[in-house]
């Protein structure tokens, strides 16, 4: 252990952004007991579902993570009211700041760094991020996508693909980088469509296994378990088994 804080220390002192790989792997060094909850920052647009199912889990003991700041891109985002229900901060930016989007995301990377955020969880957030983001938090700010990427990327997931009449969809939860719907890929659930669903249908499924799935991903890297390599793969890697 006294190996890993030292390499944590020394990429601290290069830098105080360091990758997902130095932090993971102090992570998997400790005992379970011993992790101290995730501390994570929410970027979100509109209902904040996924939010809330974070919230539940945390909740119930199932999401070893603690959200430290919830930022929405619409001061009408139903979200932040889930974040105020819970007792989580909230930002919001103004369509002045937002129409700068460089700017923005400097001000939301300064913003969770302030509230101590280790990670960023894009849940449902209808933005772009930009370079201040991704470089402040390097391959740690993870999104989810509600199709098998890299598949039918863009804002309209679900619609693409009911449309194209695929049988067989699902969820992606991935590193957001700078090529929208192209970072390295965590973790997917398949979804078999069914004769007779209509696009509603397909969306409640979605919504459904996206409130799973996002939870899981995030205790991964609460544990400890997620690398990524050098071709931007990841391997998971089982709890116990050290970084």
């Amino acid at each position: 252990m006294e190996a890993v804080l030292a390499e944590l220390a020394v990429a601290g002192a290069a830098s105080d952004r360091p990758d997902i790989n130095v932090l993971q792997k102090a992570r998997a060094a400790l005992a379970r007991t011993d992790r101290a909850p995730l501390p994570i920052g929410v970027l979100l647009s509109g209902s904040g579902t996924n939010l809330q199912a974070l919230i539940d889990a945390i909740a119930s003991g199932d999401l070893n993570a603690e959200i430290r700041l919830v930022v929405g891109s619409r001061p009408s985002a139903y979200g932040l009211k889930r974040a105020e229900a819970a007792g989580i901060q909230t930002l919001t930016l103004s369509k002045e700041v937002y129409a700068d989007p460089i700017q923005a995301d400097e001000v939301i990377a300064h913003e969770l760094l302030a509230a101590g955020c280790e990670y960023v969880i894009m849940a449902g957030y209808m933005r772009m991020v930009h370079a201040p983001l991704l470089a402040t938090f390097p391959n740690r700010v993870i999104n989810i996508h509600p199709a098998l990427l890299p598949s039918f990327q863009g804002a309209h997931g679900i619609q693409d693909a009911f449309d194209r009449g695929v049988k067989v969809t699902g969820v992606t939860v991935h590193i957001a980088n700078a090529v929208y719907d192209m970072g390295p890929i965590i973790a997917q659930r398949a979804l078999a469509i069914e004769e007779g669903w209509d696009l509603e249908t397909l969306e409640e499924h979605i919504h459904a296994i996206e409130h799973v799935l996002y939870p899981e991903v995030i205790q991964m890297l609460a544990d400890g378990r997620v690398h990524v390599r050098d071709d931007l793969t990841v391997e998971v890697r089982p709890e116990g088994s050290g970084l």
